[in-house]
């Protein structure tokens, strides 16, 4: 189905659904199963900064395509839409988290801010006495072997 009546279905807007698409909310579109018609070539620059362009006109490959929503799509947008208001953060934030849960730096990042602020704890003192201490008895073994004790002659 078309953003329109996706939209519709969704209660939600076409210009959101594109909003969530560029933040990457939505599952990566497939690809089409009629091949393209050829298209024109670009159009030349705008003189000024100042022209905003349409998808078009940035991409002309993709000027006769259009998403077509399915069912996938739409369940995907519904549950973006129940965690945003069950949490109550916006799409962006959302897409931001689903950024940190999937690359490790930005994760690594987050996690020390949260250290420094108060809201993550560090890893236990007492944890880490324990491997400590765990390692040095190790290693006082290895310099060390312990004998079995002697056997007394007549027991078994």
């Amino acid at each position: 189905m078309r953003i329109t009546e996706a939209a519709r279905r969704l209660g939600t807007s076409p210009r959101m659904l594109r909003y969530r698409d560029s933040l990457g909310l939505l599952p990566a579109v497939r690809e089409p199963s009629s091949p393209r018609r050829p298209t024109r070539p670009a159009p030349p620059p705008p003189p000024a900064a100042a022209v905003r362009w349409t998808s078009a006109e940035r991409d002309p490959a993709t000027a006769a395509a259009h998403r077509q929503f399915g069912e996938r799509d739409l369940d995907a947008v519904a549950l973006a839409l129940a965690i945003e208001r069950r949490y109550d953060v916006s799409p962006a934030a959302l897409a931001f988290g689903l950024r940190v849960l999937t690359e490790p730096g930005v994760r690594a990042e987050v996690a020390e801010l949260g250290r420094r602020i108060g809201r993550i704890q560090a890893p236990a003192a007492r944890a880490l006495d324990f491997e400590q201490e765990r390692a040095l008895r190790l290693l006082s073994m290895s310099q060390h072997p312990q004998r079995p004790p002697a056997r007394r002659p007549g027991r078994r």
